[in-house]
Order: structure tokens, then C-alpha cells, then sequence
């Protein structure tokens, strides 16, 4: 994902590889932990294990779809900007 400015954009992008990172490792040591009592409560474990790392995944891609579209909202406004001035 390409940002307004490269700090910007590599921070964007190690957050959301550490929040992939975060779920995946959340899930499988919870997945570890409960395998022992039973393979449904271990299933269920790696699930809550894994949804704080799904959360900020999904509130990281929320964000830069916002952005995005803030982004093309920008252009379309100033190429109407653009029609109105010569007409």
C-alpha cells in the first residue's frame, strides 16, 4: 500500500504484518495449550487466541480503505472542479 509518506506507509505496513503475526502465533499457542484437554476445545482456543490479531487486522485495512478512498474522492472532486470552471 503506497501512502501519502514512506514513514507513513512502512508504519502502516509493519503494524499489519505484526497484527498477521500477532493472530497467527495467538492461535497456534492456544491451539498447543488446549490440544491436551481436547482437539473441539483446542479449535475453539486457536479462535480466541487468534481474534485480538484479527481485530487489529481488520481495523488497519478498515483504515486504509478510508484512506483510499478519501484519496480517489480528491480527484473525482477535482476534476468536477475542473468541469465547472469551463463550463
Amino acid at each position: 500500500m503506497k501512502l501519502s509518506s514512506p514513514l507513513l506507509s512502512f508504519l502502516v505496513n509493519f503494524l499489519l504484518g505484526a497484527s498477521w503475526a500477532f493472530a497467527f502465533a495467538g492461535a497456534t499457542i492456544f491451539f498447543y495449550l488446549f490440544l491436551e484437554v481436547n482437539l473441539m476445545y483446542a479449535i475453539f482456543a486457536a479462535f480466541l487466541g487468534m481474534l485480538p490479531g484479527a481485530f487489529f487486522i481488520l481495523f488497519i485495512e478498515y483504515f486504509l480503505m478510508k484512506h483510499e478512498k478519501l484519496i480517489e474522492l480528491k480527484k473525482q472532486t477535482k476534476l468536477l472542479e475542473e468541469l465547472v470552471s469551463k463550463s
